[in-house]
């Protein structure tokens, strides 16, 4: 049975409430454990040092603590190695499931809704944000729900041995537990939204330095980029800065809250063993236990400052995967014709969303079973906006795009996409073998039909000297020359077996004589399928049936 659809952030952490409740009670035994032992066995050498060695042997009880102690001990040591071991078990299948639900979710949004995100800052929220949001059980949520129940264990036991004394121990888990880290966090949210916008800008620019890398030399500009990204990382660091001494800030307040505490349970035991109210085995029990309750409760201002981290990377997470889609799925979709059918633009009208100018305005075209057409124009004239329109990444202000007579706004989005082989302008090549790109425009493949497409593009030759088809190409294909890198994509665009090829600038950064050669091998393996291919190059005789012009929004 498939797993069940994650479309919320709650839900990828709901999925495992199990191993979460699990999770915390787990810790809050391990807290518990920490504690009594801690209490048990201070009251203990308290009795045992008060008896002395007369009392040892003639009627003090020995056995019943030490044998609690060493249960406690054992208690202690199991629930952390199993908190431990069901923890992280817990965390990395969240952070398995965050990743899934991202780019399920995202996916869709591209290239369209993401177009205007730079690459360095979706990294940033794929890797700090979410590594915030998955660490949200263990850092935060885990601690802050444990350290409640054990400070009202406390409080109970507390109340039992000595009344007063839990009042107190009440007092100051409100000071400590939420007065302090309240006053460590008050106005931090914005602190921290700065700071992961400074994160994931250091991020940005260091990744497009990289990747630019090669630009950057022939311009001569690295030195002015490496200035960008130190003072960027500057920037950040003081945001760090700031962010640790507000942690200082809040340890130093916690830490004389957490003095005059126990020098006040310390009073009250003494005045209780004083007026005859508790013995003094309990009375120093109170006092280690208002110990062990103070070094826990050291961690809540960290766990909530990592609330507070983990809350602002969810909301930076969802900004992304929430923007609407492009284009909507039809409620009532109409099957897609069987066979190869036309596909015809008609008077269609397209401006990008927060723009005046239309780039399409009234546009027609009609592409009928094997035609191939080439669409030629200016930079900016629209000519991409057309191929996301014949995609479907949007759809039209005005007009329609219809196939076999049918809206395509009326077919399910997957269906449409089946019809249409889609080679963009830097379709990448992947890391990974000949055989797992291929195979990315036909999974179902088999090595025949590998070699088949390789030959048809005139990559067999050199699939076969480099090891065949599970021979390693390379990170963005490093191995391959230019040529050889496109040649490859458009094999993968060829094995979808779709009706329609797209292509846009098939050929730019090309050689003249390795881009008529690639065009040819192309016409050649296209068989029936119809092409529409979008170019600003000339192209040599045979290569498509008809060519237009974009200007001013319409063909000519």
């Amino acid at each position: 049975m498939s797993a069940p659809r994650i479309d919320s952030l709650k839900q990828v952490f709901t999925r495992h409430r199990g191993r979460l409740v699990l999770t915390v009670l787990l810790l809050w035994t391990t807290m518990l454990a920490g504690t009594a032992l801690l209490g048990l066995s201070g009251g203990f050498l308290t009795a045992a040092a008060l008896a002395g060695a007369a009392g040892l042997g003639s009627g003090f009880n020995f056995f019943s603590p030490s044998a609690g102690i060493r249960g406690l001990t054992m208690a202690r040591i199991a629930s952390r190695y199993f908190e431990k071991l069901v923890g992280h078990d817990v965390t990395l299948r969240i952070a398995r499931d965050l990743r899934v639900w991202f780019f399920r979710r995202a996916l869709p949004l591209a290239p369209a809704r993401l177009a205007g995100v730079r690459t360095g800052e979706l990294l940033a929220r794929l890797m700090s944000d979410i590594g915030e949001v998955d660490g949200l059980l263990v850092r935060a949520i885990g601690p802050l729900l444990a350290l409640g129940g054990i400070s009202l264990v406390g409080v109970i036991a507390a109340g039992i041995i000595y009344p007063p004394a839990a009042v107190l121990l009440g007092v100051l888990a409100l000071v400590i537990g939420v007065g302090v880290p309240w006053l460590t966090v008050r106005g931090a949210g914005d602190q921290e939204r700065d700071r992961a916008l400074h994160r994931a800008q250091l991020r940005a620019q260091s990744f497009e330095g990289l990747e630019g890398a090669a630009d950057l030399t022939a311009l001569q500009a690295r030195e002015h980029w490496n200035l960008r990204v130190l003072v960027a990382a500057k920037q950040l660091k003081s945001r760090d800065r700031r962010r640790r001494w507000r942690l200082i800030g809040g340890n130093a307040l916690h830490g004389v809250c957490a003095a005059a505490g126990l020098v006040a349970m310390l009073w009250l035991a003494l005045r209780g063993f004083e007026r005859g109210a508790i013995d003094a085995a309990l009375a120093a029990g109170l006092v280690f236990l208002t110990v062990a309750l103070l070094e826990l409760w050291a961690a809540i201002g960290l766990a909530w400052q990592s609330w507070l981290s983990g809350r602002v990377a969810a909301v930076r997470l969802e900004q992304i995967v929430d923007q609407p889609a492009g284009v909507a799925e039809p409620v009532n979709p109409v099957p897609v014709p069987a066979e190869p059918a036309t596909l015809s633009v008609e008077h269609v009208a397209f401006r990008w969303p927060g723009q005046e100018r239309a780039l399409l305005d009234g546009l027609q075209l009609q592409l009928r079973p094997g035609d191939r057409i080439a669409i030629q124009g200016d930079s900016g004239c629209g000519k991409t906006t057309l191929s996301s329109l014949l995609l479907r990444l949007w759809d039209p202000d005005a007009g329609y795009v219809r196939y076999g007579g049918v809206d395509i706004r009326q077919f399910a989005q997957a269906d449409w996409h089946r019809q249409v082989a889609w080679l963009p302008q830097n379709a990448p090549v992947f890391a990974g073998s000949v055989a797992d790109n291929l195979r990315l425009g036909g999974p179902q493949a088999t090595d025949a039909q590998l070699w088949q497409v390789l030959a048809d593009v005139r990559l067999q030759g050199w699939a076969e000297q480099i090891g065949g088809l599970q021979a390693w190409v390379g990170e963005n294909g490093a191995t391959m020359s230019a040529g050889q890198a496109r040649r490859l994509a458009l094999a993968r665009a060829l094995l979808r077996g779709s009706p329609i090829l797209l292509l846009d600038e098939p050929t730019e950064g090309l050689d003249v004589d390795t881009a008529h050669a690639l065009l040819h091998d192309m016409v050649a393996a296209l068989g029936n399928r119809s092409l529409v291919m979008i170019t600003h190059d000339v192209l040599p005789d045979g290569i498509v049936h008809q060519s237009y012009r974009l200007r001013d929004g319409q063909l000519e």
